[in-house]
C-alpha cells in the first residue's frame, strides 16, 4: 500500500478495497501550499474516523486539501505507520454479520513528528492565514498538566521554566504554536478537542491558558497574547462529543487481509506501547457533535455527517450517551460479565439474562428520564447500541477493560438517573429495580470471586483498597458473614451521587446483594429469577 499502487484501481477493486477517486498527489501539493487543518494525536481513532470525514469531503469535491497529522508523543507512529505507507491507511469497517467494508484513506496531506525539525514545520503551518482548525485526539491524559497531588508534571515544570522555544509537553507545544500565530498577525483559529471526555474544550482551554499565564509571568510572552487567547473572535475552543469504538488491530482482520494477498499488514507495538498496524479496524456507527465556533471558517463537515450545534446541545448529547444510552449498559455488562466468566461484550449479548438486563436498564429505567438533545434521537441511538453495536462480535471489547475505574463511573452512569427519578413528578425512585441490581452486582464483584467461586482478577480502580476493606469479612455461601458492611458504601454520595439509604434504595440493594452471595451459582440464579423470559 503506497502512493504508486494507489493508481491500480482495478487490482484494488478485485480485492474488494475502494480507493479514492481524487488525485492524491494534487491533494498533497495543495495541503503543503495552503494548510487548513492540522490534527494532533495520529492514532487509531483519528485514522478510523476523523481522517475518513475529510476523505468524504475530498471525494465530493467540497474541499481540496488534506489534514496534516502530527504526533508529539509517539514518534514511532509517524516513522513506522505513516511514512512507509505514504500516509495512507487501510480502513476496515466491521459489520455485525462478519463482513467488512474496506477502503484506502488518502486524506492525510502530510505527517509530522514533534521533534525539532517537525516543530519548525508546525510553526510555519501555524503562521499560515489559511489554517482554520487544529484538532486533537490525545486522550484525556494529554490535557493534564498536573499529577495526582496537583503538582505540575516534571515535563510541564521544565516547559514553564524554559519557555515557548523549548516546549515538550503537547499543551506547551500548542501554546507555543499559538504564540507564533499571534506574532504573525493575531490570526484566528479554532482548537477542537475531539477526545471522549466531558467538557473537552474547557480542558484544552484551561491548559493552554495556564501555560500562557506562566510564560507571561516569566516574560516569555506579552499581555496581548493572553488577550488574543481569550478573544473568541480570534481563538475558540469548541466543545465536542465523539462516539466510535475503535479497538486495537485485530488478528482476524490481519489474517483476512493477508489471505486476500495484501502484503505488509502486520501490527506492531510502538515504544510508547501503542498497538497499531497499516490497517485500522472499527465499527461502522459513529457520532461527532461539535460546538459551531470557528473564527476562521471550517470545512463543511456537516456534509460528512458531523453535527454542528451550540454548547448546550453538545452537553445534552454527551449526557444522553453517558447517563442512559451507552455507558450504563456497558458497566452493567462489565460487572456481570466478569462474575460469569465472559471475555467479550458481544458474547454477553447472546446471554438471555444479560441481554434482558441491558434492555431493562436502558429502555425501561433509563429512557423515561433520558436527556433529549433533539439533533440525535435517543430512541434510535439506544436501539442501535443494543441491536448492532454491543452484539458485534468483530469489536473485541472485554468486560475486564470496561470494569476499570467503575467507582469513578458510578455517579454519572447510574447516579444521574437516580437523581432524575427523585425530582421527576410522575416517577418514584423506589420503583427502580435493575439499576439497584447492577449496584448490588458491583458490590458482589468487589468480593473478588466469580460465580464459580474462582478468584477474580479485579480491574484497576483507585478506590479498590478502600472498598475491599469495607467489605472485609463477607464470604460467599455464608450469608451470616454479612453484618451490614454494605451500608457505609451505599450511603456514600461520592460513589453514587446520592446517599442510597436516604433515597430509599439501600434496603433493596442490600436484599439483592444477599441473594447474590447465597453461594456458588447464586449470581446466575438471581439473574434468572428476575430476568428469565420464562419467569
Amino acid at each position: 500500500m503506497n502512493a504508486v499502487n494507489l493508481t491500480k484501481k482495478k487490482e484494488w477493486a478485485e480485492l474488494g478495497v475502494a480507493v479514492p477517486s481524487f488525485d492524491y498527489s494534487s491533494v498533497i501539493r495543495r495541503t503543503l501550499a495552503a494548510p487548513t487543518w492540522v490534527h494532533f494525536g495520529a492514532g487509531n481513532l483519528f485514522r478510523a474516523f476523523i481522517a475518513e470525514l475529510q476523505q468524504l469531503l475530498l471525494e465530493a469535491g467540497k474541499v481540496d486539501t488534506g489534514i496534516i497529522a502530527t504526533d508529539t508523543f509517539d514518534f514511532d507512529l509517524i516513522d513506522q505507520i505513516y511514512k512507509p505507507y505514504d500516509n495512507l491507511t487501510l480502513l476496515v469497517s466491521l459489520k455485525p454479520d462478519g463482513t467488512t467494508v474496506k477502503k484506502i484513506i488518502a486524506s492525510i496531506g502530510e505527517s509530522i513528528k514533534g521533534d525539532t525539525a517537525g516543530l519548525d514545520r508546525l510553526r510555519t503551518i501555524f503562521t499560515s492565514p489559511t489554517l482554520q482548525m487544529a484538532s486533537f485526539t490525545i486522550t484525556e491524559k494529554g490535557y493534564s498538566l498536573v499529577d495526582l497531588s496537583s503538582q505540575f508534571l516534571p515535563v510541564v515544570k521544565a516547559d514553564l521554566t524554559a519557555g515557548p522555544d523549548q516546549a515538550k509537553h503537547v499543551m506547551s507545544i500548542i501554546t507555543a504554536l499559538l504564540y507564533s500565530r499571534y506574532q504573525a498577525g493575531k490570526l484566528p483559529l479554532a482548537l477542537v478537542s475531539m477526545d471522549n471526555c466531558s467538557q473537552n474544550g474547557a480542558k484544552l482551554q484551561s491548559s493552554v491558558l495556564t501555560i500562557a499565564e506562566a510564560w507571561l509571568k516569566k516574560g516569555f510572552v506579552d499581555e496581548g497574547f493572553l488577550c488574543y487567547l481569550r478573544d473568541q473572535q480570534k481563538i475558540s475552543f469548541p466543545w465536542s462529543m465523539i462516539d466510535k469504538i475503535t479497538p486495537r488491530p485485530s488478528e482476524q482482520v490481519e489474517k483476512h487481509l493477508t489471505e486476500l494477498g495484501i502484503e505488509g499488514m502486520s501490527p506492531l507495538v510502538t515504544s510508547k506501547n501503542t498497538f497499531v498496524a497499516p490497517f485500522v479496524n472499527t465499527e461502522i456507527p459513529h457520532y461527532l457533535v461539535i460546538e459551531d465556533q470557528f473564527p476562521n471558517g471550517r470545512p463543511p463537515l456537516e456534509e460528512a455527517g458531523v453535527y454542528f450545534t451550540d454548547r448546550e446541545t453538545v452537553q445534552k448529547t454527551e449526557r444522553m450517551k453517558v447517563t442512559t444510552c451507552l455507558n450504563p449498559l456497558h458497566t452493567a455488562l462489565a460487572v456481570f460479565g466478569c462474575l460469569l466468566g465472559y471475555d467479550s461484550i458481544a458474547a454477553e449479548m447472546k446471554d438471555t439474562e444479560l441481554k434482558a438486563l441491558v434492555e431493562k436498564i436502558g429502555y425501561e429505567e433509563g429512557m423515561p428520564v433520558v436527556v433529549d438533545p433533539k439533533i440525535i434521537s435517543p430512541q434510535a441511538f439506544i436501539h442501535e447500541v443494543i441491536t448492532e453495536r454491543l452484539p458485534n462480535p468483530f469489536i473485541p471489547d472485554s468486560p475486564f477493560r470496561i470494569a476499570t475505574d467503575t467507582s469513578q463511573k458510578m455517579p454519572v452512569r447510574f447516579g444521574e438517573t437516580i437523581k432524575s427519578y427523585i425530582v421527576h413528578p410522575d416517577l418514584k425512585v423506589t420503583d427502580l429495580f435493575f439499576i439497584p441490581l447492577v449496584i448490588a452486582g458491583w458490590c458482589r464483584y468487589l468480593l473478588g470471586v466469580d460465580d464459580k467461586l474462582i478468584t477474580l482478577n479485579l480491574s484497576s480502580d483507585p478506590m479498590l483498597p478502600e472498598l475491599r476493606k469495607a467489605l472485609a469479612g463477607i464470604k460467599v455461601g455464608i450469608p451470616q458473614s454479612y453484618q451490614g458492611q454494605l451500608r457505609p458504601i451505599l450511603a456514600n454520595p461520592v460513589l453514587f451521587g446520592v446517599d442510597l439509604w436516604e433515597v430509599g434504595l439501600g434496603k433493596k440493594i442490600e436484599g439483592l446483594f444477599l441473594e447474590l452471595i447465597a453461594g456458588k451459582g447464586a449470581v446466575r440464579q438471581t439473574l434468572v429469577k428476575y430476568l428469565s423470559t420464562e419467569g
